[in-house]
């Protein structure tokens, strides 16, 4: 979801009063007085009068909330009411509960409080995957492969707690203490330690490294507070390793902060180049130009993309696209082209309102069509593509003439209508991908297999490879661990068609197996390194650069 403006709201209080049936109640009406920072002021009337609307909503809440025949919860009651006036409108419009609005900004926002550590459950016990670097629990002395088995004397492990909960108990206020009570492998008596929480970082950015010799690979997983300022160290670093140009990964990344988008956008643009602009009904047209001082604007650019990738994610490829100022490889990304404007309330809930679209330099909107209210439909929209055909062959993606746009310098064919298409289109290999793969994916039996391994073998395979490089080069997942898994799942009744299918399974079960183990003993970055080999779409923008 994109975030992108600080709504101002005013409160004006009304009062009702029926000295038969109620108490005298407080209506509390939100009027939004600035659709867009830059718009003038917009003058917003509420008629209270006898066939109004407003008036209409609120003897109905009062009515239902005093003369109801059971108690209601007045607070769900309004809730409900919201929810379902954005129901009947776009598909992005939502409201989200105080809880439910501090999980969905914590990804975005840069940070968290807590404890510090990357955890995977493990059957019902609580594994420690990596502590974070230089976090509270790492300086403690907790080590990965370590199990929390209780967080101030309330027992976690074995008690079949859900994960909600468990990150509930970890997670609190910089400066208070936890103790926690540890299992470590080799120690017989459990240990004890009490961690101070802290902020902990939160990192947007899934990968960087050089993926052949003067190309760099940057793969950012959203588009949150910090991403800008990650995004230029990885830059800063691959050029020190001689990057002259860039795969930039935008595979997945469903969007986030516009303002990180345009930051990363400006980095490959000239001077007042067009990245993007917004424009709605009370929402005049507001542009986002380069300022010149890229850093990235000499070498080539290949851009990343898949069906998944939406919002911020899709401002940079339209941006770079409609420049010409690189390639876009992949598959149509998701369309979603509509601006939320944040609208928060004094109990921490906030409203996310669709104020405008979303356009590219070309003038193409990037939402894809919907039906207002109809979110079944819009959500099968991934699941339509696929079963049309689309994800398979180019050939069977068709625009309307109407549609039609050219880019800005080479005048380029392109096509508004809802997401961006590739300028090089990569069909899904289901082949590499297959429903046996898929099955044990979903069962959870490729992760928990990784963990068992590298919980049993992690001072072994730190000790045989000291660095990524030679793990990358020599380790081979043992036959005994596939074997494994194949058998735990058909004890779950899951089993490949037949031995073609299995045999299809085998190469992409031991790439991620190795991927998972590379991502537990160093970090993600050396995961998409071993991963990104088989990804065809990574190898398709090599290819593009190398010419091999």
């Amino acid at each position: 979801m994109t975030s992108i403006y600080a709504g101002r709201v005013v409160w004006l209080p009304t009062y009702g009063y029926n000295p038969t049936t109620m108490k005298k109640t407080t209506v509390i009406i939100a009027l939004l007085l600035a659709v867009l920072p830059d718009l003038c002021t917009a003058q917003v009337r509420i008629d209270l009068g006898k066939n109004s609307p407003m008036r209409k909503l609120q003897i109905a809440e009062m009515a239902i909330s005093n003369l109801y025949v059971d108690s209601v919860d007045e607070q769900k009651l309004v809730e409900d009411g919201i929810r379902g006036m954005l129901e009947k409108l776009d598909p992005h419009s939502s409201y989200t509960t105080a809880k439910e609005t501090k999980a969905m900004n914590e990804p975005l926002q840069g940070s968290f409080e807590g404890i510090g550590v990357q955890f995977n459950m493990d059957r019902d016990t609580l594994l420690v995957i990596q502590p974070v670097t230089g976090g509270p629990s790492e300086k403690v002395g907790i080590l990965a492969g370590d199990r929390i088995v209780s967080v101030d004397d309330t027992t976690i492990a074995g008690v079949k707690m859900s994960r909600e909960e468990i990150m509930r108990r970890l997670r609190g206020k910089k400066g208070t203490k936890v103790n926690l009570s540890i299992v470590r492998r080799g120690i017989k008596d459990r240990l004890s330690f009490t961690v101070t929480r802290d902020k902990i970082p939160v990192t947007t950015i899934d990968a960087s490294y050089m993926i052949r010799p003067s190309i760099g690979y940057i793969r950012i997983g959203s588009f949150g507070a910090t991403t800008y300022d990650e995004f230029m160290a990885g830059v800063d670093s691959l050029k020190r390793h001689g990057m002259k140009d860039l795969i930039l990964d935008l595979q997945d990344n469903g969007g986030g902060y516009l303002q990180a988008a345009v930051q990363i956008a400006n980095e490959f643009l000239h001077k007042n180049d067009l990245i993007v602009y917004t424009e709605g009904r009370m929402a005049r047209r507001q542009e986002y130009r380069a300022q010149g001082n890229g850093r990235l604007i000499d070498g080539r650019v290949i851009v990343l993309v898949n069906e998944y990738s939406a919002s911020a994610a899709e401002i940079v490829t339209g941006a770079i696209q409609d420049q010409d100022r690189g390639q876009i490889v992949g598959r149509r990304t998701f369309g979603k082209g509509l601006v939320q404007r944040p609208i928060e309330f004094d109990d921490g809930s906030m409203m996310r309102l669709t104020v405008a679209h979303y356009y590219t330099p070309a003038g193409r909107c990037i939402q894809k069509p919907y039906h207002k209210g109809d979110i079944e439909d819009y959500a099968q929209d991934i699941e339509k593509r696929f079963k049309h055909g689309e994800l398979y062959s180019a050939d069977s993606i068709h625009f309307a003439d109407s549609l039609k746009c050219y880019t800005l310098r080479r005048h380029r064919v392109v096509y508004g209508g809802g997401g961006i298409m590739p300028d090089f289109f990569v069909p899904l290999d289901t082949t590499q991908y297959t429903a046996f793969h898929r099955q044990l994916a979903a069962k959870g039996l490729i992760i928990n297999a990784s963990l068992k391994y590298v919980d049993e073998h992690r001072n072994e395979l730190k000790r045989r490879y000291t660095s990524f490089d030679q793990f990358c080069r020599d380790f081979t997942v043992p036959k005994s661990e596939t074997d494994s898994i194949i058998a735990d799942a058909a004890r779950q009744k899951v089993k490949p068609r037949d031995d073609k299918e299995l045999q299809q399974t085998l190469p992409m079960l031991r790439t991620q197996l190795k991927a998972l183990v590379a991502r537990d003993i160093w970090d993600m970055s050396e995961y998409f390194q071993i991963v990104n080999e088989t990804n065809h779409i990574v190898r398709k923008g090599v290819q593009l650069l190398t010419g091999k």
